[in-house]
């Protein structure tokens, strides 16, 4: 779903000139220099396409607060914000079609890499850390890896994600292969947990570990990171075009910082950021955002100074891990697929 925000805001700037235009001549010569300015104006603003991931939620706040309190504007950027297609966010950002998205370490590896590489890297972290990880039915004995042994586990049947969920059951001294997989048609954590359909799900707490504890669902939970610091990697992060980010250094620049100053004054502001993200997206639970804004307030910066700031042995531990499991047909080279140099010092 499209937010076409300076739309909005162009077509009542028009109905008001139209309006003006019912008076005297001396009006209506206003309203055409009004006009012109605004069209001038417009004119000379950097045009910028950002692709969401998924549907709006608190991942994107900072995003949604930046447009709604003008700091793109200031900037002299116009950001339309748009809905990822089938073939994901990556792709429209990698031939050029948007110059920046919301994805992935992990997703995104398909393209920094190997014959599908594209000019795309990640150019700031959302969140310092990362927030997934196994929620059950609390009680069942799976607040750790090792006792998934023996239960029904919601895959999506995805290399890396099967490898991960190897690597934690090991660490924790359990068998992977004693781990019941069955396909991933999860829509629901709660209801899913509750009718017993499945017993583990692999999500990220901010949002699904959230719905479920307002649904009254009692669960256990752990994450990777908890159990391999490997698994800490970037997720979700900032990704832009190369080519076009080298030929628009300064212009990267400022959308870095609008956002930077977006998701700050979400961390400041949590009950106003929640406000402007529901009236973005008016489908979402006013309540379930709130309460997930809560949480994510603590995610966005946590320990760091500099948000949007990508740890680079963090980063490469990741990819080093990939190599060793032999996940691709190719090695990734250390600092493949990030740059800082974008982000305000």
């Amino acid at each position: 779903m499209k937010k076409r925000i300076l739309a909005a805001v162009m077509a009542a700037a028009m109905l008001t000139l139209g309006m003006a235009g019912c008076g005297s001549a001396n009006n209506s010569s206003n309203s055409e220099n009004n006009e012109a300015s605004t069209t001038a104006a417009s004119a000379e603003k950097t045009k910028i396409t950002f692709v969401l991931d998924w549907t709006p939620n608190t991942n994107h706040t900072g995003l949604y607060v930046a447009q709604e309190k003008g700091y793109f504007d200031e900037a002299g950027l116009e950001v339309e914000i748009v809905q990822p297609p089938e073939d994901g966010a990556e792709a429209l950002v990698g031939t050029g079609k948007a110059q920046f998205c919301m994805t992935f370490q992990d997703t995104m590896l398909p393209t920094v890499v190997g014959d599908t590489k594209m000019p795309i890297e990640a150019v700031a972290a959302v969140l310092q850390h990362n927030t997934s990880g196994i929620i059950s039915r609390k009680g069942e004995g799976i607040d750790t890896p090792k006792g998934l042994e023996g239960k029904k586990y919601a895959t999506w049947d995805l290399p890396i994600e099967k490898a991960t969920l190897k690597q934690v059951i090991e660490d924790d001294g359990g068998d992977f292969d004693k781990v019941e997989l069955i396909p991933s048609t999860v829509t629901d954590e709660a209801s899913a947990l509750q009718s017993k359909s499945v017993d583990a799900i692999w999500v990220y707490y901010g949002w699904a570990g959230i719905a479920t504890k307002l649904k009254n669902v009692d669960t256990d939970y752990f994450y990777f990171k908890d159990i391999n610091p490997v698994f800490d990697y970037y997720t979700p992060v900032i990704a832009g075009n190369t080519d076009w980010m080298s030929e628009n250094p300064d212009k990267t620049k400022a959308f870095l910082t609008a956002l930077k100053k977006g998701y700050e004054y979400s961390i400041e502001n949590i009950d106003d950021a929640a406000d402007i993200l529901v009236k973005a997206a008016p489908e979402l639970d006013k309540e379930l955002v709130l309460e997930s804004q809560k949480y994510m307030a603590d995610q966005y910066k946590a320990e760091v100074e500099q948000w949007g700031y990508i740890d680079a042995a963090r980063w490469n531990a990741f990819y080093n891990w990939i190599n060793e499991k032999k996940l691709l047909e190719v090695e990734i080279p250390e600092n493949t697929g990030f740059t800082n140099e974008y982000l305000e010092k």
